[in-house]
């Protein structure tokens, strides 16, 4: 694959409270991120499986972040901890592949933190640009996605 002009595919799993009113308020604010992050609403962090990240990259992400409440603000208590832990066992996973783990990464961000938010965005851009296309998508949809084309 060409690199010179690769646009990486990053997907953002944000928890509702907090990173999705973040990444609203930026919005809102005119504070612009890279337009190829794809947000995703989550109710909570802690809901998302490792199973979640792992088919994001396998349907084509370069990579992917985890938005999650400050840690101490979760409103379910201990999710963001629960998607931390579950973050470092998927960087784990990866890398056994082959895999950079840097492709995958876990902030944490308050509801008024859209600033914050849109910096680690860009970071995760700039980063996934100097990585590259990820290995682990052949460019062919899966079945799955094959009947949703029919």
């Amino acid at each position: 694959m060409n690199t010179s002009n690769f646009e990486p595919k990053i997907v953002a799993f944000c928890c509702h409270y907090c990173a999705y009113a973040a990444a609203d308020l930026a919005g809102s604010g005119r504070l612009q991120y890279p337009p190829n992050i794809r947000i995703i609403r989550s109710p909570c962090t802690g809901r998302l499986e490792v199973e979640y990240f792992m088919k994001a990259f396998e349907d084509g992400a370069d990579g992917v972040i985890v938005a999650g409440c400050e840690e101490g603000s979760c409103h379910f208590k201990e999710g963001n901890l629960v998607a931390k832990r579950r973050v470092n066992y998927a960087r784990k996973l990866l890398a056994e592949a082959g895999l950079e783990g840097e492709r995958l990464r876990m902030v944490n961000v308050s509801a008024a933190s859209a600033r914050k938010l849109v910096e680690y965005l860009r970071e995760m851009a700039s980063t996934i640009e100097r990585l590259g296309p990820s290995p682990l998508y052949t460019g062919k949809p899966s079945a799955k996605q094959e009947r949703k084309l029919r």
